[in-house]
């Protein structure tokens, strides 16, 4: 029994030790709960006053920024009114501009507020201008729509028809007013132009006197007798065959009295043939071994005066050193001519002339006759290399490491290519020069009479053309219109029309000069 009630009062114990626990755990549930509804109250009551003083950070920032702002603008209003005080300091005193500057800050202000009325007054009236305006532009459109209907009916023509005619007179006035102007350009540039350039060039010319005989390669080789054929020619035939196989030039023998003539492309072998051949007539010993011996002397003699050509070329036109094989090319100029005139005697004198051009405008003297001595060295080779002279005169100067300004002048000389610098323009116009003076070149009378037939023709072929001569050795062509088709403002496009067809048909040394003549004649008989 004891036990019984020892184990219940343990129970008892146990149960109230454990309600006690639960009590204690409701008891600090609900004070923790209720702690945390108080900590959210006090975050929430902080978040609050946070935004709020950040609401009030805010606008004093934006107050102080504003402020900041004003008192900038303050600022700079106050800067500009000083510099304008600055200004006026001569005429005002000190205590008159303090005075100004308050009265005008008052009238800025009411100007200022003036300002912005009128400027939305005027604003409105821009907008209802803008709206009236747009009905007018309506209104117009349709008058102009009216009125164009009318005047196709009344006329009789379409909208393209009338403007073709409008465009086809507006055309007539246009053309009339820029022949007048091109009249007038070109005249005031001819006037500048002839006169300084004909001041360049008769002092070139005048510094510079050469020869005016025309040379050509001689051909023919004269005999002592008619007998002497015979030895040349030799039995069956020997010595004439190996005299061309040799020299590879043909020799032909004909009824022509005391003469040989001597026919081959390279002018080179054909001096090395003239030469053999006159050694071997004046000898007298014709065989084809004394021939063959003679041949390789005559060789040897036509290298070397190549070569002194070449240097003595190089010595007159003094330009210093110069690549060895570019001096052999130069001599062997000697031997070409280009309507009869000695090609290398023709680079001399463009060499001459390109140097005093160049003088008299301050440009390379030196460059100048360098480029000028080069200008045609490609002839030395054309029958030799393919392609035209130009072309392999460049090619040669470039690989020998001649300037840019001489392989500029090589290649524009001809006006294959437009000159990049003024050296190549000076030999240029040397190169003409040379070529175009009196008895510096001559032509065969076939190609003579082709150009002044091809002069005319051109002439002829253009409208209101009456007649046309080509006169001045065919350095000037004379046109006589119709005057009742050309007036005087066309003349001169006739004359700019003829010249263009000149430039780009014809192909001719110097220059050619168009003049155009229009003459009204008035004829009555008295009765």
């Amino acid at each position: 029994m004891p036990n019984i009630a020892f184990s219940l009062n343990t129970l008892e114990s146990l149960i109230s030790i454990l309600l006690a626990l639960l009590i204690g755990f409701g008891i600090g549930y609900i004070i923790r709960v209720s702690h945390h509804e108080k900590s959210i109250k006090n975050s929430k009551a902080m978040a609050e006053k946070i935004v709020e003083d950040g609401k009030k950070e805010a606008e004093k920032l934006k107050r102080e920024n504003v402020l900041e702002a004003k008192q900038e603008i303050f600022t700079q209003r106050k800067d500009f009114e000083n510099d304008m005080r600055e200004r006026r300091q001569v005429v005002l005193t000190l205590e008159n501009k303090v005075t100004q500057r308050e009265e005008n800050l008052n009238n800025r202000a009411i100007h200022l507020d003036r300002r912005e009325q009128s400027l939305s007054s005027r604003e409105e009236r821009l907008d209802q201008r803008k709206e009236q305006l747009e009905q007018l532009n309506s209104k117009v459109e349709e008058v102009l729509k009216e009125q164009e209907q009318k005047l196709v009916e009344i006329s009789g023509l379409d909208k393209s028809s009338a403007q073709d005619i409008i465009m086809s007179r507006v055309k007539d006035q246009m053309a009339d007013e820029i022949a007048i102007f091109i009249r007038d350009e070109e005249e005031q540039a001819k006037n500048q132009v002839q006169s300084k350039s004909k001041e360049l060039l008769a002092l070139a010319i005048q510094k510079y006197a050469s020869e005016t005989t025309t040379e050509r390669t001689v051909s023919v080789v004269t005999l002592p007798n008619d007998e002497m054929k015979g030895r040349i020619i030799g039995r069956e035939g020997r010595n004439i065959r190996t005299i061309e196989a040799l020299t590879g030039v043909d020799l032909i023998i004909d009824d022509t009295p005391e003469a040989v003539v001597l026919s081959g492309f390279d002018p080179v072998r054909r001096e090395v043939a003239k030469r053999a051949l006159t050694t071997l007539v004046s000898d007298g010993r014709i065989h084809p071994g004394r021939i063959e011996e003679v041949v390789e002397k005559a060789r040897v003699e036509v290298d070397m005066y190549i070569r002194e050509a070449g240097e003595d070329a190089i010595f007159q036109v003094g330009i210093g050193r110069i690549h060895p094989d570019l001096v052999k090319l130069l001599g062997r100029l000697s031997f070409r001519t280009s309507y009869g005139q000695n090609v290398l005697k023709h680079s001399i004198e463009t060499a001459f002339l390109a140097g005093k051009l160049a003088v008299e405008i301050g440009e390379d003297e030196i460059l100048a006759r360098r480029a000028g001595l080069l200008h045609d060295i490609g002839k030395a080779v054309d029958h030799e290399v393919e392609g035209g002279h130009v072309e392999i005169g460049v090619n040669l100067v470039s690989r020998y490491r001649e300037p840019k300004e001489v392989i500029d002048a090589i290649a524009s000389h001809h006006g294959d290519k437009d000159p990049e610098s003024i050296i190549a323009i000076l030999v240029a116009a040397a190169d003409a020069l040379s070529a175009a003076r009196p008895g510096a070149r001559s032509e065969s009378m076939e190609n003579y009479i082709k150009r002044l037939e091809q002069l005319e023709t051109i002439s002829n072929g253009i409208t209101g053309v009456d007649k046309s001569f080509a006169i001045q050795a065919g350095r000037e062509i004379r046109v006589i219109v119709k005057p009742d088709q050309i007036d005087d403002l066309s003349a001169f496009k006739v004359a700019r029309e003829i010249k263009e067809q000149i430039e780009e048909k014809m192909s001719y040394p110097g220059t050619i000069k168009v003049t155009v003549i229009r003459e009204t004649r008035a004829t009555d008989i008295a009765k």
